[in-house]
C-alpha cells in the first residue's frame, strides 16, 4: 500500500508574495485560493472589524497593514474594493509612489476592464482585471466555489497569459472579455444573480405569508429544475401562467399581491411583461391568448370576462 502523500502546498518554494486591499468577502478568499497554489500572502489592509475578522479566518498569521504597506511587501496585490472606489485607490496609490515597477497589480470589479488601472501602468505596474463570475459568503466554503469558476479577465496583449494563468491558479476557468464590453458583461452578471436573490427572497416571504413553513424546502427543488432547464435549453424552458397565456391567473396573482404585499406587484408586472414578451417572441405563447394577457399586465388589473381556453388549460406547468 503507497503511502505517498501529495506536499504540503505551504512546504512549496513560494513564487509570488501576495497582498490584499480590501478585506471584504472576495480579497481573501483569492488570496487563500493563490496560497494553495504556492503563493504566500504577507499583507492585507482592512478597516472594519467584520473585515479584520474575516482577514483573520481566512488568512491567520497575515499582518493586517496600511494599503500602502501592502504594495510595499507584495510582488501581486489585489484590489478587491468596491467599484465606485476603485478608480480613486488606484490614483491615490500611484500619486503617493506606492506603486512599484514590475508589480502585479489585479482588481476583481466586474463593472471595469484594465484602462481604470492606468495611473498604476504609468508607474510601471503590470494591470489586471480578473473578475470571478462567483457570489461570496466571506468564509472559507468560497475558496471550494472557486473550482471552476468563471473569471472575466481583461488585460493587454503581453499580460493575457500571466492573466490566464493566475486564474487557473486559483481553480478558475479564464473567459476573455473586451474592455469596452465590462459594463454590459458585468450587467449580464447582475440581472442573472443579484436579481435572482432578490426574486427568491421575495418568494419565499409570500410563501410564509400563505402559511407554508419551510419555503426554502419548498423552493429548493423547484428553482434547482429552474436553473437547469433554464441554461440547458434558454427560453424553450419557460413555463407558468405567463408562458400559457392565462390572463385570469395572472390577474389572481397581481389582485392578491395587492392585498398582501403591495411592494411585490411591480416587480412581479416587469418581469411577466419580459417573460411574455420572451415567449411571443419564441413561439411559446399563442399571439390569440396574448392580447388579453398583455392587457393585464398593461393594467395591472382584471381582464375580460372570459379568458380561459381549451388551449390553456392542463398546459404545461
Amino acid at each position: 500500500m503507497s503511502t505517498f502523500q501529495q506536499p504540503d502546498p505551504r512546504d512549496r518554494p513560494a513564487r509570488l508574495t501576495v497582498g490584499v486591499v480590501g478585506a471584504g468577502r472576495v480579497g481573501p478568499a483569492l488570496a487563500a485560493a493563490l496560497q494553495l497554489a504556492g503563493h504566500r500572502p504577507v499583507a492585507v489592509s482592512a478597516v472594519s472589524d467584520a473585515s479584520v475578522r474575516r482577514a483573520a479566518q481566512l488568512l491567520p498569521d497575515v499582518p493586517v497593514v496600511s494599503p500602502a504597506q501592502v504594495l510595499e511587501r507584495a510582488d501581486l496585490v489585489l484590489l478587491t474594493v468596491p467599484d465606485d472606489a476603485l478608480p480613486g485607490l488606484v490614483e491615490g496609490l500611484a500619486e503617493t509612489g506606492a506603486v512599484r515597477p514590475g508589480q502585479l497589480l489585479v482588481h476583481t470589479s466586474g463593472r471595469y476592464g484594465a484602462k481604470v488601472l492606468d495611473p498604476a501602468l504609468r508607474a510601471g505596474a503590470l494591470p489586471l482585471a480578473l473578475h470571478p463570475a462567483m457570489t461570496f459568503t466571506g468564509t472559507p466554503v468560497d475558496v471550494q466555489r472557486l473550482a471552476g469558476c468563471s473569471f472575466g479577465v481583461t488585460a493587454r496583449p503581453e499580460l493575457r497569459l500571466a492573466a490566464e494563468a493566475l486564474v487557473i491558479e486559483m481553480g478558475g476557468e479564464p473567459e476573455w472579455i473586451a474592455e469596452e464590453s465590462r459594463p454590459l458583461y458585468h450587467a449580464a452578471l447582475a440581472l442573472g444573480a443579484n436579481h435572482l436573490v432578490t426574486l427568491v427572497a421575495e418568494s419565499m416571504d409570500l410563501l410564509r405569508a400563505a402559511g407554508v413553513e419551510s419555503p426554502h424546502r419548498m423552493l429548493g427543488p423547484l428553482l434547482g429544475a429552474a436553473l437547469d432547464n433554464a441554461l440547458r435549453s434558454g427560453d424553450a424552458a419557460l413555463t407558468g401562467p405567463v408562458a400559457r397565456g392565462d390572463a385570469g391567473t395572472v390577474a389572481a396573482h397581481v389582485a392578491e399581491l395587492r392585498k398582501h404585499s403591495p411592494q411585490s406587484v411591480a416587480g412581479y408586472l416587469a418581469m411577466a411583461r419580459a417573460t411574455a414578451d420572451r415567449a411571443l417572441a419564441h413561439g411559446l405563447l399563442k399571439p390569440e391568448l396574448a392580447e388579453d394577457l398583455l392587457g393585464v399586465l398593461a393594467e395591472g388589473t382584471n381582464p375580460p370576462a372570459s379568458t380561459e381556453s381549451p388551449e390553456s388549460d392542463g398546459g404545461d406547468r
